[in-house]
């Protein structure tokens, strides 16, 4: 089945071009254009989009809150968000993921890499623009010592849940994290699902965010879809 794609931008030009990108794109289909945050709400709930393109200055509420709105409306399947944005800040790339945002993604990415990114995240990754994704390392680089770790709310995770967290902040897929821990990927669930209960959070993208808050990552190269 193709992957199911919602356009949420203020701008009618923005629009029509991913709307002719994707109806080129084999694999991927519309079904349906936003042009503000009451629209992109009533769509998503119509239509369950497997991805959102979210322009992060989508008129009345903004792409953040409005991704936060459609991420809590839809708990057991929400749809994977990315972000799109002429220019973002630091704060606005940490918001972003903190209300489940799975990509950010700048307005100049070619539109190969734009639909690899939607085919990336539709799967469970993460997208972010090489310079996005530069700014979050740089951001979250390794600041905690080994004793503020140990006495931070990791502490009440196992070992193999702080792991699997650990790959999960590197951006790995399930699949991924199952083949390097040699465990199933129903294992990676089942001890990614127990951790993120843990620490009260609900998405993959907030899970990468605390990954790298408590200091569970320690960048070297970044990790960029687009």
């Amino acid at each position: 089945m193709p992957i199911k794609v919602l356009i949420a931008d203020g701008h009618a030009l923005a629009r029509l071009g991913l709307l002719t990108l994707l109806s080129s794109a084999p694999g991927l289909r519309a079904v349906g254009e936003a042009a503000d945050s009451d629209g992109a709400r009533a769509l998503a709930a119509a239509h369950s989009p497997d991805v959102i393109l979210m322009d992060i200055s989508l008129p009345h509420l903004g792409g953040i809150a409005t991704t936060q709105h459609i991420v809590e409306a839809a708990p057991a399947r929400p749809p994977r968000v990315i972000v799109t944005a002429s220019e973002v800040s630091d704060e606005e790339i940490q918001s972003a993921l903190r209300v489940g945002a799975a990509g950010i993604l700048l307005k100049d990415t070619s539109p190969q890499k734009t639909i690899a990114s939607i085919s990336a995240v539709a799967t469970g990754d993460m997208a972010f623009s090489p310079s996005v994704m530069e700014r979050l390392i740089n951001a979250y680089t390794y600041r905690a010592t080994a004793t503020e770790t140990a006495g931070s709310t990791l502490a009440m995770l196992t070992m193999r849940e702080t792991e699997v967290l650990r790959h999960v902040a590197k951006g790995r897929s399930n699949s991924a994290i199952a083949r390097e821990l040699k465990i199933s990927e129903a294992t990676v669930k089942t001890h990614l699902n127990r951790a993120m209960t843990k620490l009260g959070i609900t998405s993959r993208a907030q899970a990468v965010a605390l990954g790298y808050e408590c200091g569970l990552v320690v960048p070297s190269q970044p990790h960029a879809v687009a």
